[in-house]
């Protein structure tokens, strides 16, 4: 009989797109080992203004995260842009609605990574990343990271790092992601799976 595939969420904010292709290279690593789908999801944007509402379904893109993605899933990718050497509010405020699947222990057990983009250099890319851990800590996922066996790692002028994937976009948010970058991100997609994959016994 044949298992399903695993299903591996990539679940991701982007405002000017940055953080979306490093999201859509993660799930091509995820994609690329056997017997894993990711399954891409997105989170509205939070607004400042009380009556705001955003629409149920997304003009374009990934589809809104649901609940049910996070007990569906065997592993989870997380990324946001920086805000000021944090996650994003919108990625925030999803993760403050979740306290019933950290009663229940959804996601408990379950392995995890998380990426980011940033407008300058040294504008928190590491802090970021090491901020979208704190709830995944709580919910008691286990964060993989990057090791340096990845020579990018030690040559990169731009994004990446052992906490996660990461891209320089620039102030403009249109530098293109370099391929340092791109291949630090796959690995990190792949990695995830093929540990999502082992934990399974597949």
């Amino acid at each position: 009989m044949n298992r399903p595939n695993l299903i591996i969420l990539v679940l991701f904010y982007s405002r000017h797109g940055s953080t979306r292709k490093l999201a859509e290279f993660i799930a091509q690593g995820i994609e690329s080992v056997s017997g894993c789908d990711a399954r891409l999801r997105t989170v509205p944007a939070v607004s400042t203004v009380a009556e705001a509402t955003a629409p149920a379904v997304p003009d374009e893109g990934a589809p809104y995260v649901e609940l049910d993605d996070l007990r569906e899933c065997a592993a989870i990718a997380v990324g946001s842009p920086t805000r000021f050497g944090n996650m994003a509010s919108a990625m925030k405020y999803f993760w403050d609605g979740t306290s019933a699947e950290w009663l229940s222990g959804t996601l408990a057990g379950k392995p995890a990574c998380v990426f980011t983009s940033t407008g300058s250099l040294h504008g928190g890319q590491e802090s970021t990343l090491l901020s979208m851990m704190i709830p995944l800590l709580h919910h008691g996922l286990m964060i993989l990271g990057l090791p340096y066996t990845h020579p990018e790692l030690m040559t990169t002028s731009s994004g990446g790092s052992p906490y996660g994937a990461s891209h320089w976009s620039g102030l403009d948010g249109k530098k293109p992601i370099t391929d340092d970058e791109k291949r630090l991100a796959v690995a990190l997609g792949r990695r995830l799976a093929e540990t999502a994959v082992r934990m399974q016994g597949m």
